[in-house]
């Protein structure tokens, strides 16, 4: 155990420091996103490349384990815990609202990319490799199954590093990739109960197939409405232990708990982590939450996507190059026409369309289970398997460029959200004779707010602005130069401007104190300010 935990500590050293420096080279050099850094560190590193170089009587640091996972199960396990961390502040960062808003053209764009790149990867199997003749082989059917898959995990990494998690795109692109999943491990379980039988012989047990459907979706639909409807009530009970670093914990280890029962439930592990984040995202705390979990989250999240690089085994690549370079270029198009030609059917226009079909290109851990389930159950041969990994290297490194490309330029939905809310909305605005004063008033406001039970987020953007809230009540606060600006819904509009009433009426009390005080101290305070003012004057001329 003691010699297992030592080559662990050493494994995870080497992940963190290749995966740092190739994320950082990739992003500040090449000017591509850390993400597809850390999966080339892993590339490099791993047991297939130079981590099976022996190390004296170490041996290799990275030994080739046999199975599925080309690693160790403890390595596995934390990248997984990665995984976990990676999804539960994904769906922290996630504007519900604007999640709900969208979860209907999600599903639409969701079911076209199975439904296109199943039978698109299935067709392909069939009219390419010499030995498919069917649609119902098990080779058709696993490779279908295959491109259905999408790496939520690639994309949500994506979308947080360039801030679109929220933007009518990202959550679209996030739901469907969300019920991608769920439609891919159901569809999984109907083609092992069909491989099976055509391996063996016998029957489609089709009750059993469907009962397990039934009872993947049924969880994954009880979770999203408890975990939405709940969370605002159990966050209200947690702050009265006055105390957000306990909050953030416990909602994690929610996180960590429904992780393992969706993995029960026949689901992955990370949809039952962004369900929790996702949850906790509609509360006032969700952004301290998010804060406190994003300082741990960049240590095992590198380890994740390097894990994932991890699992390329060149040498088996290059046996069904050719057939293999065909599939993943066709399984591209699936995504891209499959998810992005029902997205102008729902509200987006072209822009919009391709960045939802790029958003769903990536694949990643689900198509290597996907593919492993089907080497252990003999429905393919190492060469198909071989396939499945040229598959995820291709979309690991083409995808998240085109990701980040597609972002750029106009909104990809055809009505703005801010349009939308723009009749129920008011903007408060004063405007003060100095920045200093700006600044001044925006921190006394902001520490009344805070009295009054507010939290209080900045946001990011080349306007300083903050985001005010308590359980249902949102402002968000803006200073530019000598004008500030608070936002808020009609209804609120009179709460907010009693709030700048009564800060303004402070700030006045406060100045008119300073100009009652005619004690000999502050005069002499004066004097000695000026007298130093005179010097550095002095000094600055005689430089010049």
């Amino acid at each position: 155990m003691a010699h297992e935990m030592m080559v662990l500590a050493l494994q995870l050293g080497v992940i963190l420091l290749a995966a740092k420096f190739t994320g950082w080279f990739f992003a500040s050099r090449l000017k591509q996103p850390k993400v597809l850094g850390e999966l080339v560190a892993g590339m490099l590193i791993g047991p297939f490349l130079l981590g099976s170089i022996p190390l004296g009587s170490l041996g290799p640091l990275f030994p080739l384990v046999h199975g599925t996972i080309p690693v160790s199960p403890e390595l596995y396990g934390i990248a997984t815990l990665g995984s976990i961390l990676l999804l539960f502040t994904s769906g922290l960062e996630t504007d519900l609202p604007t999640f709900i808003r969208f979860s209907g053209k999600a599903t639409v764009v969701g079911l076209g990319g199975v439904i296109v790149c199943f039978l698109l990867g299935a067709g392909i199997t069939v009219i390419f490799h010499p030995d498919v003749h069917s649609f119902m082989d098990p080779e058709a059917l696993f490779l279908g199954t295959l491109s259905t898959a999408t790496s939520i995990g690639i994309t949500a990494r994506i979308l947080s590093e360039i801030k679109k998690i929220s933007t009518p795109e990202g959550v679209t692109i996030l739901a469907a990739a969300v019920l991608d999943d769920v439609i891919s491990i159901v569809v999984l379980s109907v083609v092992v109960g069909i491989s099976l039988v055509s391996l063996n012989g016998g029957t489609v047990a089709w009750s059993g197939i469907g009962l397990a459907a039934l009872k993947a979706v049924g969880f994954w639909v009880l979770c999203m409405v408890v975990g939405i409807f709940s969370a605002p009530y159990l966050t209200k009970g947690l702050k009265r232990f006055q105390s957000l670093g306990l909050l953030a914990e416990i909602s994690f280890g929610i996180a960590l708990i429904l992780a393992g029962l969706s993995e029960m439930a026949g689901l992955a592990m990370i949809i039952g982590a962004y369900i929790t984040g996702l949850s906790f995202s509609q509360t006032d705390v969700g952004p301290e939450i998010n804060e406190r979990v994003k300082g741990v989250s960049e240590y095992f999240v590198p380890v994740f996507f390097a894990v994932m690089g991890m699992m390329v085994d060149f040498a088996a690549i290059v046996p069904v190059l050719g057939f293999g370079m065909i599939f993943a270029v066709l399984a591209f198009v699936g995504k891209l026409l499959g998810c992005g030609f029902p997205a102008l059917f729902v509200g987006f226009n072209l822009r919009g369309a391709f960045r939802i079909g790029a958003g769903m290109l990536p694949r990643g851990e689900v198509a290597l289970i996907i593919a492993g389930i089907g080497l252990a159950a003999g429905a393919i041969g190492p060469d198909m398997f071989g396939v499945a990994v040229l598959t995820m290297l291709v979309a690991s490194i083409a995808a998240p460029p085109i990701l980040i490309f597609s972002f750029r330029g106009k909104p990809g939905y055809k009505k703005s959200l801010e349009e939308q809310d723009e009749a129920d909305m008011v903007y408060i605005e004063l405007e003060f004779p100095s920045e200093r004063a700006a600044e001044y008033i925006r921190k006394s406001l902001a520490e009344a707010f805070r009295a009054e039970g507010f939290y209080l987020n900045s946001i990011e953007g080349s306007v300083r602005s903050w985001q005010i809230r308590k359980e249902e009540l949102v402002f968000v606060m803006k200073r530019c130069e000598a004008k500030l600006e608070i936002a808020a819904k009609r209804q609120n509009e009179s709460f907010v401007r009693l709030m700048m009433l009564d800060t303004l009426a402070d700030f006045q009390e406060f100045v008119v104190g300073l100009k009652s005080m005619q004690s000999p101290d502050l005069m002499g305070a004066n004097l000695m300010i000026n007298m130093f003012a005179q010097e550095d004057k002095e000094k600055m001329n005689r430089s010049e």
